[in-house]
């Protein structure tokens, strides 16, 4: 498969420029999926190495045969502690494009997309025990309400999830199709797409558990990252880019930044650039997807 029928990476020389490539250094892209973003790092490195992560077994088809490169198949929730088996303590940087892939989204037997009738999925890990079929079929109504509003910022989440809850006693969900069709009795006039983009958002996340995966993978990419390696981060929805913003200027997801007896920021990562880097026209002309991306990038203190 090629890399642009599965996966149109998005400000791809932003990213790579924000690494500061060092030629013999070690570097983690723990989005690897297409692999675009990966290949055009290796074209950087000389003696250096590439670890790649994804727990999607459909992304390992497009592994590079390149010795200065490895494979993890795993969530980089887990990140350290992989690296760590390949003997690896610190890294100069770490790349994540956050998110979902083209190719998870235009496979109709993953049931990402509204655009195709497939199972009720939307697991990155395959292997994974819970399904969105199962988060609607069994969750209940105040577990529905709270994900719908906090992870897809539905306006009516509790009517919704009322609704979920009553349509299920007689008619389990079982499609993407089916579900649509049903969303569509809730949906704002006019407004019918991006209502149901809004709640496939949001069971994708819970499934995925993509809030709590992305802290641990953050946090760890504080204790990886060596003084003056860089953290480049890719998000594509507020929620997402709230936590790496909150990490990048305070060091932390809550609360206010600490101060040393002088008055200066006591952080771990200091911005590299002013606010969040967004993809010119001519890019979101080219891949509609980079109109949503904002791109951070940090250094690690210490040097």
């Amino acid at each position: 498969m090629t890399e642009s029928a599965y996966h149109i990476p998005v400000m791809l020389a932003q990213c790579t420029e924000g690494l500061a490539i060092d030629p013999n250094g070690v570097y983690v892209d723990v989005t690897f999926g297409g692999g675009g973003h990966s290949r055009e790092i290796l074209k950087h490195l000389d003696q250096g190495h590439l670890y790649g992560f994804d727990q999607d077994e459909d992304a390992l088809a497009n592994v590079p045969q390149d010795e200065r490169f490895t494979i993890v198949q795993a969530n980089f929730r887990d990140i350290k502690r992989y690296l760590r088996l390949h003997g690896v303590k610190q890294v100069d940087g770490i790349l994540a494009d956050l998110g979902i892939s083209s190719h998870q989204i235009d496979e109709p037997t993953r049931g990402f997309s509204t655009r195709f009738s497939g199972k009720l999925d939307m697991r990155m890990n395959q292997s994974a025990e819970i399904s969105a079929k199962e988060v609607l079929n069994t969750y209940d109504e105040g577990a529905l309400h709270k994900i719908l509003g906090m992870y897809g910022e539905v306006k009516n989440a509790k009517t919704l999830a009322q609704a979920i809850v009553s349509e299920r006693g007689s008619r389990p969900f079982e499609t993407t199709e089916g579900f649509t069709a049903f969303l569509k009795n809730y949906a704002p006039r006019g407004k019918d797409f991006k209502y149901y983009a809004q709640v496939f958002q949001a069971l994708r996340i819970d499934v995925n558990d993509e809030m709590g995966a992305l802290e641990e993978m953050l946090l760890s990419a504080i204790e990886l990252l060596k003084p003056g390696g860089r953290l480049v981060v890719m998000s594509y929805h507020s929620l997402e880019d709230r936590l790496v913003k909150s990490l990048i200027a305070k060091g932390k997801f809550q609360g206010e930044v600490e101060k040393d007896f002088y008055g200066n920021l006591i952080r771990p990562l200091e911005p590299v650039s002013r606010g969040a880097i967004v993809a010119d026209e001519a890019e979101i002309a080219a891949n509609p997807r980079a109109r949503s991306a904002k791109l951070r990038i940090a250094v690690k203190a210490g040097e």
